[in-house]
């Protein structure tokens, strides 16, 4: 599992807050890891890129490793996405090995080296679906699962103040009374 904490953190912030997320509307990201070892029925291994120039945020990065993900401090020149080129870089190397892959991100820059790995292994993207680039739809028909960071992995202590399109079953009239 590859997940581009700064795409989560700033769609959910830009987007569904408006404003920076506190710390309790921050995903858990120990759910999400745990929904990817249930869903596939396998053991996960979580990578967590961040750019890190300065500082790093020791007390994310500790609880990282209690969870048992793996961060990946990255720093770069100014302006140089060293998140995107750190995953696309991984997702070339995965490649060449028999390993499922998900992504936790909404970026269209990995839509090319996801479409590589959409060769019969599980390959999936979690987000929130909303906002996951239309590019990534094109990968559905080849194999590419969805799941919705929010719905599906039920990543988050409370309700986000979303607007999504309702599927009539889930309507529930006293979520809007």
């Amino acid at each position: 599992m590859l997940v581009d904490g700064e795409n989560i953190d700033a769609t959910l912030g830009t987007s569904i807050l408006s404003r920076r997320p506190q710390p309790d509307e921050r995903p858990r990201w120990d759910r999400l890891k745990n929904f990817a070892e249930e869903e596939w029925d396998q053991p996960v291994k979580g990578l967590f890129f961040l750019a890190a120039n300065g500082d790093l945020p020791m007390g994310f990065i500790q609880a990282l490793l209690a969870m048992e993900y793996r961060p990946v401090p990255l720093s770069g020149r100014p302006h140089e996405k060293v998140v995107d080129i750190a995953i696309q870089r991984t997702i070339d190397a995965l490649a060449d090995r028999a390993a499922d892959v998900m992504l936790v991100s909404h970026d269209s820059d990995f839509v090319p080296q996801l479409g590589k790995l959409c060769d019969g292994r599980k390959v999936g993207l979690v987000g929130f679906l909303e906002f996951r680039s239309k590019a990534f739809v094109e990968l559905e028909s080849r194999g590419l699962e969805f799941f919705d960071l929010e719905y599906d992995v039920d990543a988050f202590t409370a309700r986000l103040p979303r607007v999504r399109v309702i599927p009539i079953d889930e309507f529930d009239p006293f979520e809007f009374l």
